[in-house]
């Protein structure tokens, strides 16, 4: 009899040890050493059975009924959270499961430069794979969405923040949409008294961001370009900014000609006078400053001096001396390019 009982402990005792020892493979035992990244898309209302079959499939667990036995004891089979996720191949079952439990969804980080207009933000979302632009764009210029989300005018070009975004994959434009104005009125309110000081309406004020948002290529230059601009306005002398030309023509080609200037548009300030009808892109915090705090100058021309600052005159005849002068540096080198091009032609291969 107590050689039975004994025989019996020892089975219990094996039993236990190979039930702790499957229960520890179960839930502690990766299905690689490797550390491999992989992507697994959770749908909503996919069954757990699903689940832990697509997880095996991608080599994130090792057998997808013990995953599911794992999920079961620790009461996790109903809690996991739909959502695009990033596994490793060496993380262990349990881990696999908090992270499906949590919530805790792939995220991408999305930079949004200073200057970018409704179209350009739409291509670097599409880019991470997280919109398709058309949707996009046509939700920015929606002037419903615009009105309910407090801007002034009939688009949200101009009030979608500069900034760098963390989003999921299956965010809704809207709701990016609504994140980018959210984060432009929590600056722009830092400047909303001035605005009312200078007697300038927040579309106004945009408006006059973006174009110094564009025209600045030395962040220095931003309240100089700002003074050109006010003090045309109050001369009333066409702004004559290139960057307004261009956002009012469709399929700009990257050559903007004189016929262009010439062209009849709302946004065409060679041939309008004041601020076009709107924001021609979304500008950052520095611009929508400059566009309130314009330095004290009496500046009225501007131009390139082919190296991203510019030089201001005072005078057209100053001007006019400018523009030849750097016209002039252009075509020099210009023609110096084209020598050494040339020069490399007639190098014999392998020389030096």
């Amino acid at each position: 009899m107590r050689k039975h009982i004994e025989t019996l402990i020892i089975v219990l005792v094996v039993g236990l040890l190979l039930a702790a020892t499957h229960l520890y493979i179960t839930f502690y035992t990766p299905p690689s050493d490797e550390r491999v990244l992989k992507t697994v898309s959770i749908e909503r209302g996919m069954s757990f059975r699903l689940i832990a079959e697509d997880l095996e499939k991608a080599g994130v667990v090792r057998d997808a009924e013990s995953f599911g036995l794992a999920a079961r004891i620790l009461g996790a089979y109903k809690k996991v959270k739909a959502g695009e996720y990033e596994f490793t191949t060496n993380m262990t079952p349990i881990e696999v499961l908090e992270q499906l439990v949590k919530g805790k969804i792939k995220r991408y980080f999305v930079t949004i430069p200073e200057g970018y207009n409704v179209r350009e933000i739409a291509a670097a979302l599409k880019s991470a794979g997280l919109v398709e632009p058309d949707v996009f764009v046509a939700r920015a210029l929606d002037p419903e969405l615009a009105e309910s989300l407090g801007v002034e005018g009939p688009t949200l070009e101009g009030y979608l923040f500069p900034d760098t975004y963390e989003f999921t994959r299956g965010t809704a434009p809207d709701e990016m949409i609504a994140r980018m104005v959210e984060n432009f009125k929590k600056v722009y309110s830092e400047y909303e008294g001035e605005a009312r000081a200078r007697r300038m309406s927040m579309r106004k004020v945009v408006t006059l961001a973006s174009i110094i948002e564009k025209e600045t290529g030395a962040p220095a230059e931003r309240e100089i370009i700002s003074s050109v601009f006010h003090n045309r306005l109050r001369k009333g002398i066409k702004l004559q900014s290139d960057p307004t030309v261009i956002y009012g023509i469709a399929g700009f080609d990257g050559n903007i000609t004189r016929r262009h200037l010439s062209i009849r548009s709302p946004y065409n300030t060679y041939v309008i006078y004041g601020l076009p009808p709107g924001p021609i892109a979304n500008p950052g915090k520095e611009s929508i400053g400059a566009a309130l705090r314009p330095a004290k100058a009496d500046y009225i021309y501007f131009v390139s001096r082919n190296d991203g600052t510019h030089q201001f005159s005072r005078t057209l005849k100053e001007h006019n001396e400018a523009v030849e002068e750097f016209q002039r540096q252009a075509k020099a080198v210009k023609a110096e390019a084209k020598v050494q091009e040339v020069a490399q032609e007639k190098t014999p291969e392998g020389s030096k």
